[in-house]
């Protein structure tokens, strides 16, 4: 499935937009890592245990928007967008949100 950040597909055109899509995960870190990376976060400088667990859960994000983009029987979710949050200092929310459409190549 294609997902794009864009309106449009170069060389496609939208037969048909299915509706908003969507895909929600809600992560924490276990103990251990939350102690890790308050010790790192003394120091200063990035923090990899809570950059992997941001990169985790959008990619979970955008695999849960897709199944339902499929569900919906689209083809492509266009103007795709994250928002995200903190929820109760301990854990960490990403949507990944769009429009699900059917594309098909544009005529020549």
């Amino acid at each position: 499935m294609l997902v794009t950040t864009t309106e449009t597909v170069p060389g496609h055109t939208v037969r048909a937009t299915l509706g908003q899509v969507f895909g929600v995960v809600v992560r924490s870190r276990g103990i251990g890592g939350n102690i890790t990376a308050s010790l790192r976060s003394i120091v200063g400088g990035e923090i990899p245990e809570y950059t992997r667990l941001v990169e985790d859960t959008r990619r979970h994000a955008i695999d849960r928007m897709v199944a339902n983009a499929t569900l919906m029987g689209a083809n492509a979710v266009v103007m795709m967008r994250f928002d995200s949050g903190e929820i109760a200092q301990a854990m960490n929310e990403v949507v990944a949100y769009g429009t699900a459409v059917l594309l098909d190549p544009a005529p020549e």
